[in-house]
């Protein structure tokens, strides 16, 4: 897993502000609180060109058509404390996404779970067997 630096993704980052909506009164009509963090993969030097397709393939949900990712953050009611949450919200979105799938290992049924499930099947056969008419 690739731990990205905070500063160094803040400076590829641009930031947006608009009005947010919830706490504060007549305060949220006119002060922009609500922060929009906008990253672009394919312009970021943070990652190399494996990494950057990692990203596209796994977040292709979440980027826009440009490979543009964005994250809006208003839960606080200061715009510095949503620009530090958006910032690591972010960091989280793609480190999770360049973590390698850990691959599933077959294995087989134990004994007692491939009993308990016939006793279970012939329980419940029992139980239908007992409301059909007579």
């Amino acid at each position: 897993m690739k731990s990205i630096d905070p500063i160094a993704f803040e400076k590829e980052c641009t930031f947006r502000t608009a009005r947010s909506g919830g706490k504060g009164g007549q305060h949220v009509n006119k002060v922009e609180t609500k922060v929009v963090l906008v990253f672009s993969v394919a312009a970021s030097e943070l990652f190399d060109e494996n990494e950057k397709a990692a990203l596209h393939q796994k977040l292709a949900a979440r980027l826009t058509q440009k490979g543009v990712l964005q994250v809006s953050c208003d839960r606080e009611r200061s715009q510095i404390k949503n620009k530090t949450h958006a910032i690591t919200k972010a960091i989280t979105i793609l480190e999770k996404a360049l973590t390698p799938v850990k691959p599933r290992k077959k294995t087989k049924p134990t004994k007692a779970s491939v009993e308990k499930r016939l006793l279970d099947k012939s329980c419940l056969a029992k139980k239908k067997e007992l409301r059909i008419k007579i």
